[in-house]
């Protein structure tokens, strides 16, 4: 299941790249594919948190999907930041 999220994921991303990239000077893109990864990265670090606190209950497992939450949450936004960035560019 997390397969098919993931190539659905990196197939809208790449179909995202492709469209924009015509319009977008390479410096741009280039921002754009740090934040990808950026996002990409806080999204494998989350997943990770996720499947440990599957190993556990009660309040361990809470905090651990608590924490998962806020760091695809800060990826997100840091990654949402960057794109603003570069989108000014």
């Amino acid at each position: 299941m997390k397969g098919i999220f993931k190539g659905a994921m990196i197939a809208s991303v790449a179909a995202m790249g492709l469209s924009l990239a015509a319009c977008d000077s390479k410096q741009e893109n280039a921002a754009e594919n740090q934040a990808d990864a950026v996002r990409d990265a806080a999204d494998a670090t989350a997943d990770a948190i996720d499947a440990k606190a599957d190993t556990m209950s009660g309040a361990a497992e809470d905090r651990l999907e608590n924490k998962a939450d806020a760091v695809r949450d800060a990826g997100e936004n840091k990654a949402d930041a960057m794109e603003d960035k570069a989108d000014k560019m």
